[in-house]
């Protein structure tokens, strides 16, 4: 059965996306820990985070870089924490979250974010993306 992410990326489920191109898409996630918490998944659908081919791994986390950057521009923070949990959907992932301590990481933080808040959120880091 595919995963909630793969729906998402076949369009069948909506999502506010952030960030797409052939191989990765990057949406905000709809109980963010912090507003900006963005996820970056590979298209291809592969559960174990380190499952993922070097080649792939690598465009991940180069995407991650460039979004983290937009991200920071977009949402006042110290820094963009990094998190691969792996455990809540069976779709590797990346979590970027704007941070200003590290106990700002946690899921226990994470609330229900409206539509409308989600929407503002991803236009405002997408403007950062052309930067």
């Amino acid at each position: 059965m595919a995963s909630i992410f793969t729906r998402i990326v076949k369009g069948e489920i909506p999502c506010h996306k952030v960030y797409e191109d052939e191989k990765y898409l990057s949406f905000l996630s709809i109980r963010p820990i912090a507003p900006g918490h963005t996820l970056v998944i590979p298209k291809r659908e592969i559960d174990y985070f380190f499952d993922i081919e070097d080649g792939e791994l690598s465009g991940l986390m180069a995407v991650s870089k460039k979004l983290a950057k937009a991200i920071e521009k977009a949402v006042p923070c110290i820094k963009i924490g990094v998190m691969v949990a792996g455990l809540e959907v069976p779709h590797a992932h990346v979590h970027l979250i704007p941070i200003n301590s590290v106990n700002d990481l946690s899921f226990a933080r994470a609330k229900d974010a409206s539509n409308e808040e989600l929407a503002a959120m991803a236009q405002k880091i997408r403007a950062f993306l052309a930067c």
